[in-house]
């Protein structure tokens, strides 16, 4: 009984470490945005179980869910899920993100406008989206985030025909469901735009750019575009702008401007004081002229209504 003993509880052990999975990396597929400056973190997903499924629909409130994770340091994007919860089961499922250095059109319709391009770029059998809708219907399903179960790569071999990762739909989905239900704000979700008049002076036009998630607005960038189509951020972030080597300026446009978006996002649109020049006192750093560029943010958020 001793021999068999020993025998029993190491083949336990080994079946606990068999069971232990590694923390995947985010997905990192083509992207068509331009770097920006408000990059997130890198994010950390928490590892994948290889447990089956449980009944988790039997603790579920009815009620609409939404979580993120951190973007992705790369490509910008920022993975959300909003699932809803209809008698107790998850009815529907939404993975999809926004861009924290670009603003504009979520991942899902980025990849329906042919921008992403995982076919052309990447040789995948299926476009992003296309792929996340079976994910989607998959974690219906389910009814369970741990169902999906994924590689040290973020990989799964539980779902046919899906090849992207999915640790970041598994976290997103568990941090939503760990959240409870939430209220969604004002606004359609999507990406909205708004642009000034060609100032003849600068030869610049200023242009907004906003994302909404869950009816919020979860994304911004202010930047501008001159006759060549070049972006006013991008342009100073190459150092073609010069503020502070021709105007003695101690920072360059694009770091200032990031300043309004943070307080524009912060502060939910609400704007500073702006005086007649257009320029504030109420945000630190920053001497450029930011007042159109929350007249314009209320322009762009009038199609989201």
């Amino acid at each position: 009984m001793k021999k068999a003993s020993v025998i029993l509880s190491s083949a336990l052990l080994l079946g606990i470490l068999s069971g232990c999975g590694n923390n995947a990396n985010n997905e990192t597929a083509a992207t068509n945005a331009p770097a920006g400056t408000n990059a997130a973190a890198e994010t950390a997903v928490p590892a994948a179980t290889d447990a089956p499924a449980t009944d988790a629909a039997s603790e579920y409130k009815d009620g609409t869910y939404y979580g993120t994770i951190e973007a992705d340091p790369e490509t910008g994007w920022q993975t959300y899920t909003l699932l809803t919860v209809e008698g107790g089961k998850i009815t529907k499922a939404d993975w999809n993100a926004f861009n924290v250095k670009n603003a504009g059109d979520l991942k899902k319709k980025f990849s329906e406008d042919g921008k992403y391009g995982m076919k052309e770029k990447g040789g995948a059998q299926a476009e992003w989206h296309e792929q996340a809708a079976t994910a989607e219907a998959f974690l219906i399903e389910k009814q369970d985030p741990a169902a999906i179960t994924f590689d040290a790569e973020g990989h799964t071999d539980a779902i046919s025909g899906v090849s992207v990762h999915v640790n970041d739909f598994v976290a997103s989905a568990q941090a939503a469901l760990a959240a409870g239900p939430v209220e969604a704000g004002a606004y359609k979700d999507g990406g909205y735009h708004a642009e000034g008049e060609m100032d003849a002076e600068s030869g610049w036009k200023s242009t907004v750019d906003l994302t909404v998630a869950n009816g919020n607005v979860v994304a911004a960038k202010f930047s501008g575009v001159n006759a060549a189509g070049d972006d006013k951020q991008q342009f100073s972030v190459d150092g073609k702008y010069g503020m502070k080597e021709k105007g003695g300026s101690q920072a360059e446009w694009h770091e200032e401007i990031a300043k309004a978006q943070d307080y524009y996002l912060q502060n939910k649109g609400v704007a500073p004081a702006i005086d007649a020049e257009g320029k504030t006192d109420a945000i630190s750093g920053v001497t450029v002229h930011v007042g159109e560029y929350f007249t314009l943010a209320e322009k762009a958020l009038e199609g989201a209504k």
